[in-house]
Formats: structure tokens, C-alpha cells, sequence
């Protein structure tokens, strides 16, 4: 068979209906945006050219691994590289999201300010295509750039991400450089270095101070607008936005609601749980954790919807059976276990679990003393539920409980116990109230990741390796059937 001449044929019938796209690795190549091409004879194999108004590019067929009308799939041998790459042509119209516009336009800059920023340097690679075998996401832009022997992985994230993903680029990072790591062979890969947008690097420094090396990773911040780059100093990462509300406030809130809600609790009293919203003074009650009602500005409120009703004599009888409703389906031997109501608020059903016998989870644990979002901060949509206890012998323990799998887990517990033990440090939890005649150590808080058992990501095993030794972990997975009681498969 006629390899250049199958290779002009497939690329027509992609092409008749315009100008295609082009991606190498998963990796759309923005730059050939509106690109021509042209098909040589080079031996047994086929050479292809690729050329726009931006840039120009030549690789080596081997081989048409897919064709169809909507795209054409080669596989390629690039010059200077040992390893064969994956050429996609395709038809134009086959439908792109914006997002992944963004993220495409978004390596290429990535890749300037790579050249601009370390002339001395050669990029091997920059991809934007996710790898799900390795939990790499495709939010990050991702590579390999080296200098003689030493190499250093890349990660950055488009200004058009949220703050979410930009916030959780670290996570990534640290797994993209263990894979390279695990994969090197020619160069030794000596760190990782993060490119964010100009004012979000503030959560990824403060976390970068929890790595075991921190001087291995670098961070940047780059200019969308001009795009240029600066360093930012490991050393500008102080305490973020974090306070303790006084123990005192919070016992005046709930005293001030306290008939009203023991009159409420007195129709559930071992499923009813009073509290007060991290943050405010604002008095809430909780069914095994779904929140039902609430106290602010002098009045009840309740309902399970975005409209509560105020609650007044007339509205005590519905009240009533929206608990009794909670108590049939909310409950741990209920058989209607696929129900909304049921399944509603997992990790809040949990932390309601282990503050009321905390030593399910660890002998150690002090049931007097264990507090729900303390220290409270501007976070606090994390997903994760955040405890803080003391020993038996008076050490603080931050407890992250999390009922779905979630690869961030490590990585948010990790910036809350740094906000605790910036506190710890400063004693602002004796000062302001917290664990009375308790003799608190000075020994780092202790961290606790609680989970079923087959709700730990496989990939935070990575990230945990890269954590300071200061910070002692402690893994514990809870049967997942927790609902019924909470029993511990294993503790690591």
C-alpha cells in the first residue's frame, strides 16, 4: 500500500468541509488554527507538513492508525525524540467548548512564557489533554522542561479557570511530578514548578509550606494582560483570612435560642443537634446533620427548601411532621436508603456521628472537648467537614471527614491544620475559650482523614509522601455502611 498516497486521501475527505483541527497527544495545537498541509514521499514512510500564519511543523508518518470522516488519527515520529507521538486531524465543525479553547490557547502562551522566562532551558512537552489512568485532570496545562540532566515538571492553570481549580492545582502538580519521576530515565527530575494567574497564588503558597521540601517547587504568577512573570517567594506566604469566634459568643447565641430550640429538640431528642453557623451567630438545628431550622435575628425559621417559613404557633403542626418525616427516612435502619432526604448532606450525618463519640475513631480522642469549623474561614463550601479535638493527654487533633471520594482530601486538610496550628502557636484557643482544663501540648496537631474505606482517592497516597514529617497523618476508613454505627476496617 501507498502510505502517502492513503494519507492524502483520508486528509481530503477530513478537509472538504474546511479547514480542520489539529492536536498532537490530546494537545490542541492552537497556533495551526487555519493550517495547510502537504504530503511528501520520504521512504517507506510519508512526511507531513503543517503550516499556518503562526507556525509551521513536520513530522514523520509511520503509520494511519484511524480514519473516518470527522478525523484522521497518524502516528508520528518527531525530530529529536526517541518516543513516537499521536497526530489527530480533524474535520472542523466536530464541536470544541469553550473551556477547551481557553485551556488550548492557554498552553501556547504557557509555552512562550517557558522560552521568554528560561532561555537556557529546553520544553520537551506541554499537554492539556486529561489522563484519567494517572487522575491527571485536563483543567491544567502540564510538561517537562530540562537543562543538561536536570529537568523540572511543569503545571499551570488559564486565567479563565475558577478559583476552585486554580486552587487545587497543587494536588495535580504533585502527582504530575511523581509520574515523571517514576517514568525519567535521561534527565533527573529535580522539582516542579506552577504557573497561576496574577493575585490567586495565595492558598497554593500557604500549602506549599506543608511540603516536606518546599524549596523544590517553585511559583509563579504571570500577567494575563501582558504576561509576564514574576517569583513569588515561599516566604510572602503568611496566615490567610482565618478567625476564631470567642466561646463565649457562641454560648450567649444558643442561650438566646435555647427555649425555642429545646422545644424543637424534644421531638428527636438523640437525632437533633444544636449549633451555631461557623461564623455568625446565627443558632442552627440539625437532623443527624441536615440542617432544618435556624435562629437569627430573634425568630425560627425551618423548612428543607430555599424558602424556610418562619415558625410560628399556627406552623408548629407542620413542623412536626417534617420531623417525623426526617425520622422515618433519615434514619440508619430505613430501607428507603435511595430517598433524597436520606441521602442528603452525607458529611454532615457523619461529623454528627463522630462529635457525639469521637474515641469510634481513635481511642485517644477526648469526647469533652471537640469543636465543629474552628478556626472559621471564607472557605467553607470545601466540601469537607472539618473537627477539632484534643487527646486524652492534650494534644489538638484536626479531624477531615469526608463520605465521597475526593482527590483534593489531603491537600484541604493539610491548609486547615496549618490554620490550626497558627493558632496553636499564637495559644488563641485558651484565649478564646476553647477546651477549658485541658493542658494543651505544644506538639503539632495531629491530623485525622476519615472516609469509607473505598472512599480515599488511590492518588492521595502521592500527595501524602510529599508532606512534611511534621505533620503526623493518620488514615482511618470507616465500613461503608457508617450509617448504622461507626465501626473502623483500618487505621493507618
Amino acid at each position: 500500500m501507498d502510505l502517502a498516497a492513503d494519507l492524502r486521501r483520508a486528509l481530503d475527505g477530513v478537509c472538504a468541509s474546511g479547514v480542520p483541527e489539529v492536536r498532537e497527544n490530546g494537545q490542541w495545537l492552537a497556533a495551526l488554527d487555519g493550517a495547510q498541509y502537504e504530503v511528501r514521499i520520504q521512504g517507506e514512510a510519508a512526511l507531513l507538513h503543517l503550516w499556518s500564519a503562526q507556525q509551521s511543523l513536520v513530522r514523520r508518518v509511520v503509520r494511519v492508525a484511524e480514519q473516518s470522516r470527522e478525523r484522521v488519527v497518524v502516528e508520528v515520529e518527531r525530530f529529536g525524540h526517541s518516543r513516537r507521538a499521536q497526530l489527530e486531524i480533524v474535520a472542523p465543525g466536530a464541536g470544541r467548548e469553550v473551556r477547551h479553547v481557553d485551556r488550548g490557547k492557554f498552553c501556547g502562551r504557557l509555552h512562550q512564557i517557558l522560552t521568554d522566562h528560561f532561555p537556557d532551558e529546553t520544553v520537551d512537552s506541554l499537554l492539556t489533554s486529561a489522563d484519567l489512568h494517572r487522575s491527571l485532570s485536563g483543567s491544567y496545562t502540564r510538561g517537562l522542561m530540562h537543562r543538561g540532566s536536570e529537568a523540572f515538571a511543569v503545571i499551570g492553570a488559564s486565567p479563565k479557570e475558577t478559583g476552585a481549580t486554580i486552587d487545587g492545582m497543587l494536588t495535580f502538580g504533585l502527582i504530575w511530578l511523581q509520574h515523571l519521576r517514576d517514568r525519567a530515565r535521561r534527565h533527573s527530575v529535580c522539582g516542579l514548578r506552577l504557573f497561576l494567574p496574577r493575585g490567586s497564588s495565595a492558598i497554593t503558597a500557604h500549602r506549599l509550606t506543608a511540603l516536606a521540601s518546599p524549596q523544590q517547587a517553585e511559583l509563579y504568577e504571570y500577567d494575563p494582560l501582558y504576561w509576564r512573570v514574576r517569583r513569588v517567594a515561599l516566604s510572602d506566604a503568611g496566615n490567610l483570612a482565618t478567625w476564631i469566634t470567642p466561646r463565649r459568643g457562641i454560648e450567649q447565641s444558643i442561650a438566646a435560642a435555647l427555649p425555642e430550640a429545646e422545644r424543637i429538640r424534644s421531638l428527636a431528642p438523640d437525632a437533633i443537634q444544636i449549633g451555631v453557623a461557623a461564623g455568625t451567630q446565627e443558632v442552627t438545628l440539625r437532623f443527624r446533620g441536615l440542617e432544618f431550622a435556624r435562629w437569627r435575628l430573634g425568630a425560627m425559621w425551618f423548612g428543607l427548601g430555599d424558602h424556610p417559613e418562619v415558625l410560628t404557633p399556627g406552623e408548629w403542626p407542620v413542623l412536626q411532621a417534617l420531623v417525623h418525616q426526617m425520622e422515618t427516612v433519615r434514619h440508619p435502619l430505613t430501607s428507603e436508603t435511595r430517598r433524597g432526604l436520606y441521602r442528603a448532606q452525607p458529611e454532615r450525618w457523619l461529623e454528627a456521628m463522630v462529635a457525639a463519640d469521637p474515641s469510634r475513631i481513635d481511642a485517644r480522642l477526648d469526647a469533652r472537648h471537640i469543636y465543629a469549623q474552628v478556626p472559621a474561614f471564607s472557605a467553607n463550601d470545601r466540601g469537607i467537614i472539618d473537627l477539632l479535638a484534643a487527646t486524652r493527654d492534650g494534644r489538638l487533633a484536626v479531624i477531615e471527614l469526608k463520605a465521597s471520594e475526593d482527590i483534593q482530601l489531603v491537600m484541604q486538610a493539610v491548609d486547615y491544620w496549618l490554620r490550626v496550628r497558627w493558632h496553636h502557636d499564637r495559644d488563641d484557643f485558651r484565649r478564646y475559650g476553647y477546651f477549658p482544663d485541658a493542658a494543651l501540648r505544644a506538639k503539632p496537631p495531629l491530623l485525622f482523614l476519615v472516609a469509607p474505606g473505598f472512599r480515599f482517592h488511590p492518588s492521595i497516597e502521592i500527595v501524602l509522601r510529599y508532606l512534611s514529617p511534621e505533620i503526623e497523618v493518620v488514615r482511618v476508613a470507616l465500613a461503608e455502611n457508617w450509617r448504622r454505627g461507626l465501626r473502623v476496617v483500618f487505621r493507618q
